[in-house]
C-alpha cells in the first residue's frame, strides 16, 4: 500500500512540475518581465549599486537585522545540497538541456523572488521579539477573502521548513565516506540543527555569513579550472545544451518528445527548489530585515537568486564538461564528487565537508522558518511542539530512500508555488520595481 500510494505521489509531482509548475513560473516570470521591460537584467547596475551601500550600511535600529546578515541568511537557505546534488538529477534524467531550463527558471524566477520578498516586507508586522514577521501568511491576507488561505501556506510551511531531504543527504555522505555510525551522525546534526534554531534568524545568519561565501569562492574556483582544463569541449558543449534544449537528449533512452518534458520539468523544478522560487520560505527570513524600503531589500534577494543559479550552472557544467552525467549507475549525490576527482584528491573528504557545510546552513534556515511559522499557528507552544516534529521526523527520514524525502519536499513546495504565485498575480499592482 505504501509502494502504490509513492508511485502515485511521484506521478502526480511529475505531472505538475511538467506541466503546471513549469507553466506558472513561465507565464508569471514572463508577464513580470515584460511589464517591468526586464527588470532583472536591465536594473542590474542599480542591483549592485543596492548590495554594496547594504554592505556599508549603518542604521542601528534596535529593531530587525542588519540587510546583509539577513542576505547571507537568506542565500545560505538557498545555497545548498540542491546546488551539487538535487541540480544534477535535472541533467541525468533530462540530458543537457536542463541547463537552459535552469537558467530561464532563474531569469524569470528572479522577478517572482523579488515580489514575494517584496510583499513580505510590505505587509510585515512588528512581534514582541525586538523583529518582524512576515511572509505569505500575511501578504496573502490581501489577496485572498478566504482566512483559511493563509493558514494552510502557513502549515504548508511548517512542513517544508524540517529539510529532510538536505538531512538525508548530509547523512548518506558522511556515513559512507568517513564510515562514522549513522545513529552517531544524527544525533550530532540533529543536536547543532536544534542550537543553530534557538538563536533564530540573527544566528543563522551569523554562522551563514562565515561558511557559504568561503565555500563559493572555494567552488567556483574549482569549478573554474575543470573548465579551463576542458576548454576545447566547451563550444560544443553550450551548443548541445540549446540544441537539447528544444530536441530532448536524455543520459537515459527515451523518445525525443518526452525528453524534452523531462528537461523542462527537472530543470525548472530543481531550479525552483534550488533558489525558493515563488515557495515563500525565504520572504520570511528577508523580512526580518531592518530596511523599511521593501523594495530595497527584494533587490537583495534578486542578487541571491543569481548567486545560487551560479552555483547551480557551475555543477552541471561540471559533471557535463567531464561526461560524468552519462556514467552508468552512478547515483546524482556521487556525481560531483567523481567529476572533481578527476582533478583533485582528496574529494571523498572535502565533498562531504562540502555538503556538511551547505546542507547544514539551508537546514538551520528553513527550521528558522517553520519556527516562526509553527508560532504563527500557535503562538504559546508552537516553538516547542515544532522543536519536537523537527526531532522526530529528521531521523525517521534519514533511513528512507534520499528519493522519498526529495518527493515530500516537492510536493510541498508545489502547493506553496500554487498558492504563493497567484497570490502575487492578484497583488501585482502592489509591488513596485
Amino acid at each position: 500500500m505504501l509502494q502504490s500510494l509513492y508511485h502515485y505521489l511521484e506521478q502526480m509531482d511529475s505531472f505538475f512540475w511538467g506541466y503546471i509548475g513549469f507553466f506558472l513560473i513561465f507565464t508569471l516570470g514572463g508577464y513580470l518581465s515584460f511589464k517591468t521591460r526586464f527588470f532583472q537584467i536591465r536594473a542590474l547596475p542599480l542591483l549592485l549599486k543596492t548590495l554594496w551601500s547594504s554592505i556599508r550600511h549603518k542604521n542601528n535600529d534596535d529593531r530587525g537585522l542588519h540587510p546583509i546578515k539577513v542576505l547571507f541568511a537568506s542565500v545560505g537557505s538557498m545555497v545548498g545540497i540542491g546546488n551539487l546534488v538535487g541540480i544534477v538529477t535535472a541533467v541525468q534524467i533530462g540530458g543537457p538541456g536542463a541547463l537552459f531550463w535552469t537558467w530561464i527558471a532563474a531569469l524569470g524566477g528572479s522577478l517572482i523572488k523579488y515580489s514575494v520578498v517584496y510583499l513580505g516586507l510590505k505587509y510585515r508586522v512588528e512581534n514582541d521579539r525586538g523583529g518582524y514577521d512576515g511572509g505569505p501568511m500575511f501578504f496573502l491576507r490581501q489577496a485572498f477573502s478566504n482566512k483559511y488561505i493563509p493558514t494552510i501556506v502557513c502549515f504548508l510551511l511548517c512542513l517544508y521548513g524540517v529539510e529532510i531531504y538536505q538531512f538525508s543527504v548530509i547523512t548518506e555522505s558522511i556515513v559512507t565516506n568517513w564510515s562514522i555510525p549513522r545513529y552517531y551522525v544524527v544525533a550530532g546534526l540533529l543536536g547543532m540543527i536544534l542550537y543553530a534554531g534557538m538563536g533564530g534568524i540573527s544566528r543563522v545568519g551569523k554562522i551563514s555569513g562565515y561558511l557559504v561565501p568561503s565555500f563559493i569562492v572555494l567552488y567556483m574556483s574549482m569549478g573554474l579550472w575543470v573548465i579551463f582544463q576542458n576548454l576545447s569541449l566547451m563550444p560544443s558543449l553550450l551548443g548541445q545544451v540549446f540544441v537539447s534544449a528544444f530536441t530532448g537528449q536524455a543520459a537515459i533512452g527515451g523518445f525525443a518528445g518526452s525528453t524534452i518534458l523531462l528537461a523542462i520539468q527537472h530543470g525548472m523544478a530543481r531550479a525552483a527548489y534550488s533558489a525558493d522560487i515563488g515557495i515563500g520560505n525565504d520572504s520570511i527570513i528577508q523580512s526580518e530585515s531592518r530596511i523599511v524600503d521593501p523594495a530595497l531589500q527584494a533587490r537583495l534577494a534578486v542578487c541571491g537568486v543569481f548567486m545560487d543559479n551560479l552555483v547551480c550552472t557551475m555543477s552541471i557544467l561540471i559533471v557535463l564538461v567531464t561526461g560524468v552525467w552519462m556514467a552508468p549507475n552512478l547515483s546524482a549525490s556521487h556525481m560531483v564528487q567523481t567529476a572533481l576527482s578527476q582533478h583533485f584528491p582528496m574529494m571523498d573528504v572535502f565533498i562531504p565537508l562540502f555538503l556538511l557545510i551547505l546542507g547544514f546552513t539551508t537546514i538551520i534556515a528553513y527550521f528558522c522558518v517553520g519556527i516562526k511559522c509553527a508560532r504563527c499557528l500557535f503562538p504559546k507552544r508552537g516553538r516547542r511542539l515544532y522543536f519536537l516534529y523537527a526531532s522526530l521526523i529528521l531521523p525517521a527520514f534519514s533511513f528512507l530512500d534520499q528519493s522519498q524525502a526529495l518527493l515530500m519536499m516537492s510536493i510541498a513546495g508545489s502547493l506553496l508555488l500554487i498558492i504563493n504565485l497567484t497570490g502575487i498575480y492578484r497583488l501585482r499592482k502592489h509591488v513596485e520595481f
